[in-house]
């Protein structure tokens, strides 16, 4: 598996979440869980921000079709939040086709499975239950396809020692002597 907490590649760009929450102190606290996990983050506080952000106000689908100019990867957006709640813009973004292609995950503090289940009928990749936890955060990362990663020539490559196949071999080999160079 690999390390999700080791620092990206620097040839990848960082997935790029939209976080999107009415309370001041949650938007701060995802915000830092997910810029220590190496994502970018931008916050919003509302879901009317959101379409701003993401070039689906009505003034820019009429006159644009250039949508998510910021490069947003992912939405995480609270469900209860006043005027346009999460699923509303779980909804509105899903029905656009410049934005339909971007993960959104719902996140509540409230446990109801009505409105749950109705967020995955909509198209939400997964309804979180607050706090964000780290094991959230680790998921967060499959829900993207980010670009794949450009080798760099002469790339030292750190290999897990669980993930290592194996072997007898080193067991039966003998130490080396001390003071004998082995060619």
């Amino acid at each position: 598996m690999a390390d999700l907490s080791a620092p990206p590649d620097h040839n990848v760009s960082p997935i790029h979440i939209l976080v999107v929450d009415d309370c001041w102190l949650d938007r701060k606290i995802v915000q830092k869980v997910l810029q220590t996990s190496f994502f970018k983050v931008t916050t919003v506080e509302s879901g009317e921000k959101a379409m701003e952000v993401l070039g689906l106000n009505e003034e820019n689908v009429k006159h644009s079709t250039s949508v998510n100019d910021l490069n947003i990867d992912m939405i995480l957006t609270d469900y209860c939040m006043p005027g346009m709640n999460g699923h509303d813009l779980l909804v509105a973004i899903k029905e656009n086709s410049h934005s339909k292609s971007i993960p959104v995950v719902i996140m509540s503090s409230e446990y109801n499975a009505s409105r749950i289940s109705r967020c995955l009928t909509d198209g939400a990749q997964e309804f979180i239950q607050k706090p964000l936890k780290i094991k959230d955060v680790q998921r967060l990362r499959s829900y993207v396809n980010p670009a794949a990663p450009t080798t760099k020539t002469g790339a030292k490559i750190k290999v897990l020692i669980d993930q290592m196949p194996e072997s007898k071999e080193a067991e039966r080999r003998p130490p080396p002597l001390a003071g004998v160079a082995v060619a």
